[in-house]
């Protein structure tokens, strides 16, 4: 399992970039802030530790997803959603695209969270 102080320790530096440029009316960097820092994670973040044990340890980083093909499903849908709500709001960002893109993340998150619940008979173990 991760470290639940990741995420926040990395976004929310991001966050307040993106708000202190776009209040001085770049709007443009803001945006581009956030979505290169997310594909900085992905491209680097991710890989570099997994080399890093590959070449200690002399052994591969078995990575597991059981609904893969749904997940990329998902992501396309969003990635439509967003370009769609962009352009349907002239390529501005106003305050109904802030509106609409907080609740496809609301969207996101809520399906995400259902996918996680467990199936049948679950019981909580809480081992720590």
């Amino acid at each position: 399992a991760g470290s639940p102080g990741g995420p926040p320790g990395t976004s929310v530096p991001d966050l307040l970039s993106s708000v202190i440029v776009a209040k001085q009316g770049e709007g443009d960097m803001a945006v581009s802030s956030s979505i290169g820092s997310n594909i900085f994670d992905v491209l680097v973040g991710l890989p570099l530790p997994w080399l890093c044990f590959t070449l200690s340890r002399g052994k591969d980083v078995e990575v597991r997803a059981e609904s893969l093909g749904l997940s990329i499903i998902v992501l396309v849908f969003m990635l439509v959603a967003v370009i769609t709500t962009v352009k349907a709001c002239n390529w501005r960002m106003t305050r109904m695209m802030g509106y609409s893109m907080f609740v496809l993340y609301v969207v996101f998150v809520v399906q995400d969270l259902l996918r996680q619940l467990p199936r049948g008979n679950p019981t909580v173990n809480m081992n720590f």
